[in-house]
């Protein structure tokens, strides 16, 4: 049986809009929309992963915050985390497709993969923001 690997990812809400990614052509779920993140390295806390991967990623820096979803989706554990957005920052889609702030209450006519769907009808209905 395969361990399991911590997933973190930041929902970051700026002006009733939610920043979302596009996962690349070669990775599962491709071309699918997600919240900006990834797997935790070891020795890595939830927060300085979560710091990392949105610098690999995005190339931008966030207040972390509090956790607010968590799914169990064999092997993967997922977290989720409300982030702050820091103005004056420019993102710049480095290893995703690209990215793009969303409308919260239309984050549904998104696909996401499976795991994060009950989130996302959880943000579209305007809760956990």
């Amino acid at each position: 049986m395969s361990p399991t690997r911590i997933v973190v990812a930041a929902v970051v809400e700026r002006g009733g809009y939610i920043l979302v990614s596009q996962r690349p052509a070669g990775a599962g779920y491709a071309g699918y929309w997600e919240f900006p993140g990834g797997k935790r390295e070891p020795g890595e806390d939830d927060p300085t992963a979560l710091a990392r991967e949105l610098r690999e990623e995005l190339d931008i820096a966030v207040a972390i915050g509090e956790r607010i979803w968590q799914v169990d989706a064999a092997p993967l554990d997922l977290r989720f985390y409300r982030c702050g957005w820091v103005e004056g920052q420019r993102p710049r889609p480095r290893l995703v497709s690209q990215f793009r702030w969303v409308r919260a209450a239309e984050i549904g006519r998104l696909a996401f993969p499976p795991a994060d769907v009950e989130l996302v009808a959880r943000l579209a209905a305007g809760e956990l923001l």
